[in-house]
């Protein structure tokens, strides 16, 4: 039980941050479609980074600066894609309903969710290394704390993903998705700068 919450609240601290990801979800949640894929896409694969990085992945890693490098700039490159776009869709939103607000196809969501959940080297030195560092200190109860921090993603994408979707039928004016869209877009812009000028 100590294992399990303190994987629980550990989990829960790395994630509540707004970053990228968050950001997705949180307007996925607002346009009212694919909410439960995203929050899943989210969910699982936060639950098998911290499963690997229990498993010793964290130190393989930590062993390949490299790697992270790759990942590093692939993901400067993807936030800033994703940052211009937002911006573009800022000056083109003109509907009043929430659950008319263009979010892509299911295909263009998924794989959107997959790279602000991938392409971040911040998940695998939160989630691969740090939680299984922290973890493996647990000895035969580490997967107890694996399974406290994955429950932690799931509380945490399910709140904020319904918790959005919820929400959207307050949001209906055009002027909240151009704002929604250029805070978004300065998120990404500022995650894009943070990453490319972080020393891992």
């Amino acid at each position: 039980m100590i294992a399990s919450l303190s994987g629980f609240f550990t989990g829960l601290s790395l994630i509540i941050a707004i970053g990228a990801q968050n950001a997705f979800v949180i307007r996925q949640g607002l346009t009212r479609k694919h909410v439960l894929l995203v929050v899943a896409i989210c969910a699982v694969s936060d639950a098998a980074l911290i499963v690997l990085g229990v498993a010793g992945l964290g130190a393989l890693i930590s062993g390949l600066p490299w790697l992270l490098e790759i990942i590093r700039w692939f993901g400067v490159l993807y936030l800033t894609w994703f940052g211009i776009r937002s911006l573009r869709s800022a000056f083109k939103v003109q509907v009043l309903d929430a659950s008319g607000v263009q979010s892509g196809s299911a295909k263009t969501v998924v794989l959107s969710v997959l790279g602000f959940t991938f392409l971040n080297p911040h998940v695998y030195l939160d989630t691969v290394i740090l939680l299984g560092s922290i973890g493996n200190q647990f000895g035969p109860d580490k997967w107890w704390f694996a399974l406290g921090a994955a429950v932690s993603s799931f509380v945490w994408f399910s709140s904020i993903g319904f918790g959005a979707k919820a929400a959207s039928r307050f949001m209906s004016k055009p002027v909240f998705w151009k704002v929604l869209d250029i805070l978004i877009a300065v998120v990404m812009f500022s995650i894009a700068i943070l990453l490319a000028f972080y020393s891992f």
